[in-house]
Order: C-alpha cells, then sequence, then structure tokens
C-alpha cells in the first residue's frame, strides 16, 4: 500500500515534505498517476494510514472482500493526476468529488475506528453498492 522509497525514508527517520501547490513552480509539469490494474479502492486522505489505522483499514477492506494489495493512498491534491477510473474511492477526511466510481466519503480512519456511529455509516455507505 505504501510507496516503497517513502517507506524507507519514513524508516530511516527522514522527514518527507511535499509542497501544496507544485503547480506554482515555474515550468512545472504534474506526472499523472498510473495505478496497477489489481487496484480496486483507492484511499484519498491527507493522512497515510499507519499503526491502528492502517489495521481499522484492513478490517473494513476484509468486509468489503479486498486486500491491502488492492488499495492505494493518494493525497487529495493528488487526485488531478490520475489517469484511469478505479472501482472504488474512499474520501477519508477530505472533500470528495464527482467521480463514475463508487465513491465513500467519511471523516479521517481515526475518528471513525472506536466510533460506533461513524462505522455504522461507512458501513451503510459499502451496502448501498451491493
Amino acid at each position: 500500500m505504501r510507496n516503497e522509497p517513502m517507506a524507507y525514508l519514513s524508516e530511516m527517520g527522514i522527514d518527507q515534505y511535499q509542497l501544496m501547490h507544485p503547480q506554482r513552480l515555474s515550468g512545472y509539469q504534474a506526472v499523472n498517476i498510473t495505478l496497477p490494474s489489481d487496484c480496486k479502492l483507492l484511499l484519498v486522505s491527507a493522512v497515510l494510514p499507519q499503526g491502528d489505522q492502517a489495521e481499522f483499514l484492513e478490517r473494513v477492506l476484509k468486509s468489503m472482500q479486498l486486500t491491502l494489495a488492492q488499495v492505494r493512498h493518494i493525497y487529495p491534491h493528488q487526485l488531478p493526476q490520475l489517469e484511469q477510473p478505479v472501482e472504488w474511492v474512499w474520501f477519508a477526511g477530505c472533500a470528495s468529488t464527482e467521480l463514475p466510481s463508487k465513491v465513500l466519503n467519511t471523516p479521517l480512519l481515526s475518528d471513525i475506528d472506536g466510533n460506533n456511529a461513524e462505522r455504522k455509516a461507512l458501513w451503510q455507505q459499502i451496502c448501498s453498492y451491493s
């Protein structure tokens, strides 16, 4: 689920920075994001799930008959760079966009885990596509 070079930097304790508005740089051209063919769900969130959040995500995915290997994470500002649609798009803690995919819209994963009302609302969204 994690980008390997970023995972290595994180494990070494090296801070990572991303420009908020890279398009403002002179001559900048955004690189399109191509998802692997086995990607079924795209998690769009300002927070990369780690630890307890990743475990919670895995439990939700299991209920959807998906695995972590079928999920990719992007930050909200990267969404326009997406080349192809994906079956599911989960907006967690950010504004959603009109897409041809099945869309889930929730608070951050940390706000859902342990909150029965939010978990129920998420489950109802998932079931609405069955």
